[in-house]
């Protein structure tokens, strides 16, 4: 049988290999926001290093200096209190709190995924004219279907774009609830069905990325994976010409028949896309016969239709308004009362029964 360290040098091997093959591209991303967040980790973790690093040293230094063996050490048995110490144990940590507090209070507003940038790397501001390359994100079960809709194309688990233009993704999901997350470009965001999360960020360096989803989301996760194409803008409109030159359009109906599960999908281009199709995934109302969701609370917000929404219509009285600091503002309805099983009325004025089930 090899010794101790003979078997751990023979398993050094191949964990040196092993890591030899890592890409640590969230220390060495190529887009400036996912550039600044590296710097926020950077920050961060020496900061926190500057408390740890003297714990770990002074705590081999006392198991040193206090050994059993060492009698040349100072003994005093009666030491219980030092005000010189107890300041440099707590103004340190306190004094790093408060910076680590500043430093996540400015980049969590810096870095806000719905702020547009301001910039497109260090000291270079975004030109003035320039509008940002808009995509639409969906994540489906299990893969993840693009729109651009200035270009008028589709992609399945493949998109691109030009270096140092500003990127807006508009994400959403079809059923549950994923996160986009393209490691080189910026941080991950979640996509939730009937929801728009948003993303701003820009690519500036040319490359082949990978992006995933981050959120567990069944079977199809592990391979709920894509690339993104970072190009120069003559690489772009080629890019571009391929999904023209692939032809047909991705309709209502072609999107239905897309969006049933299936694993590791090939990429897959359309030339057009229907119109108003990512808006009506978002409101979940794809099919003709369902109401979009924006039209729901569009209703709602009126007070709503049938018994409740003609007869249990109310507003707030001026006091109440006053109160929670409404005044001044436009008054809103809403419905004051709902119909059920043991008051099928729902009037407001009848005397309270237990509800069950609303009708």
């Amino acid at each position: 049988m090899p010794s101790t360290h003979r078997l751990r040098g023979l398993l050094a091997v191949p964990a040196a290999a092993l890591l030899a093959g890592c890409n640590a591209v969230v220390l060495s991303p190529s887009g400036d926001i996912a550039a600044q967040q590296r710097d926020l980790i950077i920050v961060s973790t020496v900061l926190m290093l500057l408390i740890i690093v003297p714990v770990i040293f002074l705590t081999f230094l006392f198991a040193w200096r206090y050994r059993q063996a060492n009698t040349e050490a100072e003994y005093q048995p009666d030491w219980d209190h030092s005000t010189g110490l107890e300041l440099i144990i707590w103004s340190a940590p306190l004094a790093i709190i408060i910076a680590l507090g500043a430093i996540t209070w400015v980049s969590t507003h810096k870095l806000d995924p719905y702020r547009p940038l301001d910039r497109i790397s260090e000291g270079r501001a975004v030109p003035e004219g320039v509008k940002p390359l808009v995509i639409e994100v969906v994540a489906l079960d299990w893969k993840w279907l693009f729109l651009y809709p200035e270009q008028g194309i589709a992609t399945v688990n493949e998109i691109a774009a030009p270096l140092d233009r500003p990127i807006q993704f508009k994400i959403t999901a079809s059923t549950v609830m994923n996160s986009f997350y393209i490691p080189a470009l910026a941080g991950q965001i979640y996509a939730m069905p009937g929801m728009e999360t948003k993303l701003h960020a820009v690519i500036n360096a040319p490359g082949n990325f990978e992006g995933f989803s981050a959120n567990y989301s069944g079977a199809g996760f592990s391979g709920m994976r894509f690339r993104f194409h970072g190009v120069d803008q003559a690489g772009f409109d080629q890019w571009v010409k391929q999904a023209k030159d692939a032809g047909g359009e991705l309709g209502r109906d072609g999107y239905l028949q897309l969006e049933k599960p299936s694993e590791r999908d090939p990429v897959r281009r359309w030339a057009t896309v229907a119109p108003g199709l990512y808006d009506a995934i978002l409101n979940r109302c794809v099919e003709a016969n369902r109401m979009c969701m924006k039209d729901m609370m569009a209703i709602d917000a009126n007070g709503g239709l049938g018994k409740p929404g003609s007869f249990n219509v109310a507003s707030l009285d001026e006091a109440t308004r006053s109160r929670l600091g409404l005044a001044g503002t436009p008054a809103r309805s809403y419905v004051g009362a709902m119909c059920t099983v043991t008051n099928p009325e729902g009037a407001a004025s009848a005397s309270p029964a237990p509800v069950t089930q609303p009708i």
